[in-house]
């Protein structure tokens, strides 16, 4: 499937638009405070031809012998808005995200050559929300597929590891 660049794209945008779209794949998640796990996700990005992609995300935890779903996961929504970045063909990135666990975050970061890369600017929770105290967040666009790894700083933890996945184009 070819992707094509949709004609009302704001320029701002077009060291990420390659993202746009829905994504579909598994991935492995871990971490100190709890048992490693297997998930499914699907990712979606989209736009109105304004500064910034609307992003979506809802995870599930699979089974890791017959891949199947055992129960629902994490559920984020945000506003990947993009601006001029310090060299040609790459994007100034802020990243505002909310998780249905109580959970927001300002992410600050670069977009250039297929590649993103963020840490956390600030995260707030509510107060039976677990405590995040920053991330890492990098995205890659490898033979067409989408690769992402999350590192996290919770609960007392060092910065460390915590999701993985590769999704492929819906």
């Amino acid at each position: 499937m070819a992707f094509e660049l949709p004609d009302n794209l704001h320029p701002d945008c077009g060291p990420v638009a390659w993202l746009l779209g829905t994504w579909r794949g598994n991935g492995h998640g871990d971490y100190p405070t709890i048992d490693a796990f297997e998930y499914g996700q699907e990712l979606i990005f989209t736009h109105d031809g304004r500064p910034f992609f609307h992003y979506m995300s809802r995870a599930w935890v699979i089974d890791p012998e017959t891949k199947e779903k055992v129960r629902d996961g994490a559920i984020e929504t945000g506003f990947l808005r993009c601006k001029p970045g310090p060299e040609t063909g790459s994007a100034a990135l802020e990243f505002v995200l909310t998780h249905n666990t109580g959970i927001i975050e300002i992410w600050y970061g670069l977009a250039a050559d297929g590649k993103i890369e963020m840490h956390t600017a600030g995260v707030a929770h509510t107060e039976t929300a677990k405590e995040v105290t920053s991330g890492k967040r990098i995205y890659g666009n490898v033979e067409g597929d989408l690769l992402y790894a999350y590192d996290m700083e919770a609960v007392g933890q060092p910065l460390q590891p915590h999701l993985w996945a590769r999704l492929k184009r819906a």
